[in-house]
Formats: C-alpha cells, structure tokens, sequence
C-alpha cells in the first residue's frame, strides 16, 4: 500500500512536522509516525477518512496512487483540488512528459505533427515521440507546450513562429480578449484571441489579430484542450507599423485640409 509514503509527501510538501500534524488531528505523534513508516499495515476506514479530510485528497488518491511518480505539476494540481477520484466526471486528463529530474518537460508540437497531435493528444506513446526542452523562466508548477502556428490570421505574430502557452484546466477561466491555443474538433490547433461566452452560449467567439479574417463562435462540444498564451518565438522581427500609422496620420491631415478649404469656399 502506497498510503504511508503519500501521507508523509503530503505533511512534508505543507512543511509541517509531525508533532502539528499529531495536534491538529488530536492523535498521538507516535501515532502519525505509526502511519507514515508502515508499522500500521491496515489503517482503518476512520483513519482513511481522517487523512483524506485533512489534506483534501481522496481515499482512492491516498491508498491507489503513488505521489512519489508524479510531477510537480501533479502534484500541484492534487493540491489545488483537481483529483480525478474527487471529480469523477473530470475529462480533461493531460498526457505529459518529465525529464530524468522529474521536472515537466515542454513538448515541442511542430507543423508536420499537427495533424497527428489532433487525434494523440491524449495518447501518452504519441507525446512522448515529440521533441521536448526546459525553460527555466518558467513556473514549475504548471504545464507548458510549444505550438508551431501557420498563416497569416494572427499578424503581426509571423507564419511559422512557434508559441509557448500554459495549458488551462478550467474552461471558464479563459478571459476575454486574451490569446489562447485552441485544439478543436474539426480544425485542430488554432491560435486565435477568444471571447468567453461559455456561461451565456456554451460557446467561445475566436477573433484573428488581421482583422481580414471575421470573428466566428466555437461551441464547447467542439473544443478538446485550451492553452493559454504566454510567448512566441520567431526568426522574423514583426513588421512595423509606423509607415503606416504615417499614412493614416497625413491622410487625417490632408482631410482636415480638404474640409477647411470647404468651408472658406462656401462662405
């Protein structure tokens, strides 16, 4: 039974000793250690359910699922409630990788493995085949992937750059007017700003930054993961706008001419 190491993983990842895990639970120390190096071969089910309230795991998460295998990221989702045997009905399970230190690798998602990516996205074999790296500006306690976009739809971000983005659990936290990878249902990956309107129409409005291309809604049924944009890479420098904004300034100018004109002729 893996329940002795994890209830220790747990006490140590709150820095608590076990004197104060002893206080809070009104148990003995010597009874906490009892749990935590096995001398108790079988807790009993009010043991079970006293370590589960109190560390806000699940009985099932305590005694089937080894703590020490996962990732930090994980271990950080556990934490922050999103335990598969708590939420039942949780369908959004990621397939990830982690390097020999145990740290989540950043998985690589290139153009050519875009249309595999929409059917093995789930699939730990078919994640584990793309190129991986670290990046350590980022947070290690939460899911990074690296997506190569195409097209023109999301200027001045150039076709072909490659764009890092967090992987999001809950939907309703998608905020409107921010940048988000999409993996769809009939489309696959898409990079596009989004309007939330999850609560309203079950649906999400995409927007392109080249406003060439119109807005279009996306149902929830149609959408498989959401990440959320953090930064691109390219070797291309975005192209600037300031011929023009020069434009669009001497135009207004010229305008304002025209109609001062106007107006000595008509008087």
């Amino acid at each position: 039974m893996v329940f002795n190491n994890n209830i220790k993983i747990l006490r140590q990842r709150k820095n608590r000793t076990q004197d104060i895990i002893a206080g809070e639970l009104n148990v003995s120390r010597s009874t906490v250690n009892s749990y935590e190096n096995g001398s108790i071969k079988n807790p009993t089910l009010d043991a079970l359910m006293m370590f589960s309230k109190y560390y806000k795991v699940s009985i099932d998460t305590l005694v089937k699922i080894d703590l020490s295998k996962l990732s930090e990221f994980q271990l950080s989702e556990l934490e922050r409630g999103n335990d598969v045997y708590v939420t039942g009905s949780r369908l959004r399970v990621i397939a990830t990788t982690v390097d020999s230190q145990n740290r989540e690798n950043i998985e690589v998602v290139p153009l050519k493995a875009k249309a595999g990516y929409k059917n093995g996205f789930a699939d730990p074999e078919f994640i584990k085949k793309l190129p991986t790296f670290q990046l350590p500006i980022l947070f290690n306690d939460r899911k990074y992937r690296m997506f190569q976009i195409s097209g023109d739809s999301m200027l001045p971000i150039p076709d072909k750059s490659y764009v890092i983005a967090e992987y999001l659990e809950n939907w309703y936290d998608i905020k409107d007017g921010e940048a988000y990878v999409l993996l769809t249902q009939e489309e696959g990956i898409v990079f596009k700003m989004v309007e939330n309107n999850l609560k309203k129409k079950r649906s999400l409005t995409l927007k392109s930054l080249n406003t060439i291309y119109n807005p279009y809604d996306l149902n929830v049924s149609d959408i498989k993961e959401v990440w959320k944009f953090c930064n691109y890479m390219s070797t291309e420098i975005p192209e600037s706008n300031f011929a023009k904004d020069e434009l669009i300034d001497k135009l207004s100018k010229l305008e304002t001419e025209v109609q001062s004109i106007r107006n000595i002729i008509s008087n």
